[in-house]
């Protein structure tokens, strides 16, 4: 056992059981939930390391039930979707999903995912002792304890998945970055053709920055043709 908990939330029995028996044998605790109400259940009486969640559930949906895991906390969700379902992983994402895999899937490759997330998250969050804390704007951002607010003491939420971007920026201001290299920086594999996730994860990022200071609408630039510009200046707190 690695000592990481997996929520499965799947109302099909069967993908339910083998996705549990697999993480399992992976060393992996696993709690399943065939639906939202099984899933806040579980929820009572653990903290999952990270959340399977599939879309098509009876009653409320995962979407609905995206919202309300984002809005309790930083748990990393990673969504299950039928394959063609653009529409539903762009809104998934919106909601603050950190990653998605079209059904169906290769057992090896939604490890491989799981894996990614969980090594970014201990990265910053536990990996070091040292603070690393950075100011730009009236903002201060401790890399290290994964956490972000304004100079005057408003704790700004990100989701994991918007964190580990705005890392990638505070670490490299003033240079364009291209989508494939937040890719690969932020969620370890390549671009898939067409793939939105850095372009709706940058407008969330950009949306909670200019909620907690209306002045950091210019912080994260678009450049036609390149990527994404941070203008912060950048300065060790």
């Amino acid at each position: 056992m690695n000592g990481k908990t997996i929520l499965v939330v799947e109302d099909d029995r069967d993908i339910r059981t083998l996705l549990a028996d697999f993480l399992r044998r992976e060393g992996y605790g696993v709690e399943a939930a065939e639906d939202s109400h099984a899933a806040d259940r579980a929820f009572a009486r653990i903290k999952p390391d990270l959340v399977i969640l599939d879309l098509m559930l009876p009653g409320e949906d995962g979407l609905s039930l995206c919202r309300r895991l984002r809005e309790r906390g930083s748990t990393p969700i990673l969504m299950l979707t039928a394959k063609n379902d653009d529409v539903d992983r762009i809104v998934g994402l919106e909601l603050g999903a950190d990653d998605y895999l079209g059904k169906p899937f290769n057992p090896r490759e939604l490890l491989a995912r799981i894996r990614a997330i969980l090594r970014r998250v201990e990265a910053s969050a536990g990996g070091s002792q040292e603070r690393r804390r950075r100011t730009f704007g009236s903002f201060i951002i401790d890399l290290g304890a994964r956490s972000i607010e304004t100079t005057t003491g408003t704790s700004v939420p990100l989701t994991s998945g918007e964190f580990d971007l705005l890392a990638c920026f505070v670490e490299r201001p003033r240079r364009v970055l291209t989508r494939d290299q937040l890719l690969d920086w932020t969620r370890g594999r390549s671009a898939e053709p067409f793939d939105r996730t850095i372009d709706v994860t940058v407008s969330r990022l950009r949306k909670k920055l200019e909620s907690a200071d209306p002045s950091a609408t210019a912080l994260v630039t678009t450049v036609r043709n390149g990527g994404y510009l941070f203008t912060g200046d950048v300065k060790d707190a």
